[in-house]
C-alpha cells in the first residue's frame, strides 16, 4: 500500500516548522517525499524504462554503471530498460537479458552503483513476442505470440530503416506455463542481481500485452475471448512473481489506451479496470500505467480518456508515464491523480533532471538521433549536468 497522504497536510507541517521564514518556499508537489511500500522515496520522479541497445550480446556493460548511477539520485526510483527473460523474448539489437549467469553476474555492479547512491532500483522484465524476426530467435525459429497474426513492417524511429516481423508462431495451450515460468526465473535472478524489485512489462503491444488486447487476441482456448481470459496470462505471471520473490517487490507496466505494435483493445476502459482490480487480490507494490494521450510512442493526442478510474480502484502506489512536464507532474500529484511520476525522454537528457525541477532549471534538449545508437558515451552518458553545463 503507497501513502496517499495529501500535500496540504505537508504544507502545513513545513509552515509550522518554518514559521520564522518571512516568505514560505512553496511546496513542488514531485518533490515531496513519498512511502512506496517498504521504500521511503525522498522525491516523485521516476526514471522510467528506457530502451539504449547498448547490452551488447544481450549482456549488460560496464558503461551502463555510469549511465544508472549518473540518474540516481538519493531515495529516487529507477527502473532499467527492458530486460529479456529468456533467448526467445529479443527483438531489438544489443537489449538486456537476465536469463543466464552471465547477465546476472554483469548487472551486480550496476545494481551496486545505483544502491551507493541511495538509490531503489527495480528490473522491468519483458518478452516481445511476436515483435521480432528470426534473426533475434534461437535457431532462427519462428517468434512466439497468443496469435499467428504477423505484425506490418515498421519504418523505424530514424525514418529510414524498415523493420521486418516474422510470422509468429501461435503458443500452444501446454506451452504457456513455461513461458509464465521463465517470467518467475527472470524475477528471481534479478533478486539475486540484487536488485529491490521487478516490474512486469506488460505494455506497449509485447508479449503479455499482445494476450490483453482484442485487436490481437484470437485465440479460443482459455487464454483469448472473454476479457478474464485475455487477463489470465498477465496474472498468472504476477502470481508466478509474487510467489518467488514477494508482492512487495512486484510492480507492472500497463497501457490499456495505446495501440503500440497494431495492439490496440475495442474497451481499453473495461481493459484497465479489470486489470487492476485482479491485481489487488495479489496485492502488488505498484502498477505504472501510460497516459491515454500516448496512443502512439512520440505522439501526443487530445483524448477524454483518463487514469482516473484505474487510479481510484488500485489499492497500491499508483505511477503515471507518458508526455509529462514538470507542471503536468506537479499538478498531477497535487490533485492526487498519481502518487509518482516516471519520466523518459526528458529523463534521459536530464540525468539530475529532480534537481532541475527543483530549481526550476532550464532542461538539455534530447537528440532522438542517438537514442538507440550502440555507442557507448554518445547520447547516453554525454548530457551535461547542471554545474557543468
Amino acid at each position: 500500500m503507497g501513502s496517499k497522504t495529501t500535500l496540504q497536510s505537508h504544507v502545513s507541517e513545513e509552515d509550522n516548522n518554518d514559521s520564522m521564514a518571512t516568505a514560505q518556499t512553496p511546496t513542488i508537489p514531485l518533490l515531496t517525499p513519498y512511502k512506496m511500500g517498504n521504500f521511503n522515496l525522498s522525491h516523485r520522479v521516476v526514471l522510467a524504462p528506457l530502451t539504449r541497445q547498448r547490452s551488447y550480446g544481450n549482456v549488460p556493460q560496464p558503461h551502463a554503471i555510469l549511465y544508472y548511477s549518473q540518474r540516481t539520485s538519493n531515495g529516487g526510483l529507477l527502473m532499467t530498460e527492458a530486460t529479456g527473460v529468456s533467448d526467445t523474448a529479443q527483438g531489438y539489437p544489443e537489449t538486456p537479458g537476465i536469463w543466464t549467469k552471465e547477465q546476472v553476474e554483469a548487472w551486480k555492479p550496476i545494481v551496486d552503483a545505483v544502491h551507493a547512491k541511495g538509490g531503489v532500483f527495480f528490473c522491468q522484465i519483458w518478452h516481445v513476442g511476436r515483435v521480432s524476426n528470426s534473426d533475434f530467435q534461437p535457431n532462427g525459429q519462428a517468434p512466439i505470440s497468443c496469435t499467428d497474426k504477423p505484425l506490418a513492417p515498421q519504418i523505424r524511429r530514424n525514418g529510414i530503416d524498415v523493420a521486418q516481423f516474422t510470422p509468429p508462431r501461435r503458443l500452444r495451450t501446454d506451452e504457456i506455463p513455461g513461458i509464465v515460468n521463465d517470467f518467475r526465473l527472470a524475477a528471481r535472478n534479478a533478486m539475486e542481481a540484487g536488485f529491490d524489485g521487478v516490474e512486469i512489462h506488460g505494455a506497449n503491444g509485447y508479449l503479455i500485452d499482445q494476450f490483453l488486447k482484442d485487436q490481437v487476441n484470437d485465440r479460443t482456448d482459455k487464454y483469448g475471448g472473454s476479457l478474464e481470459n485475455r487477463c489470465r496470462f498477465a496474472l498468472e505471471i504476477v502470481e508466478a512473481i509474487v510467489d518467488e520473490i514477494g508482492a512487495d517487490k512486484v510492480g507492472i507496466r500497463l497501457s490499456p489506451f495505446a495501440d503500440y505494435m497494431e495492439s490496440g483493445d475495442s474497451n481499453p476502459n473495461a481493459l484497465g479496470l479489470h486489470m487492476v482490480q485482479s491485481l489487488n487480490k495479489y496485492g502488488i507494490l505498484y502498477c505504472h500505467v501510460i497516459e491515454p494521450r500516448m496512443k502512439l510512442a512520440y505522439k501526443v493526442f487530445e483524448c477524454s480518456d483518463s487514469l482516473l478510474p484505474m487510479r481510484k480502484a488500485f489499492n497500491g502506489t499508483f505511477i503515471a508515464v507518458g508526455g509529462y512536464s514538470r507542471e503536468d507532474g506537479n499538478k498531477a500529484v497535487a490533485e492526487n491523480r498519481a502518487d509518482l511520476v516516471a519520466y523518459g525522454r526528458l529523463f534521459l537528457a536530464n540525468p539530475d533532471l529532480p534537481k532541475r525541477f527543483e530549481l526550476n532549471a532550464p532542461l538539455n534538449k534530447y537528440n532522438r538521433d542517438t537514442f538507440y545508437t550502440p555507442d557507448p558515451v554518445l547520447g547516453y552518458t554525454d548530457y551535461p549536468f547542471l554545474e557543468t553545463a
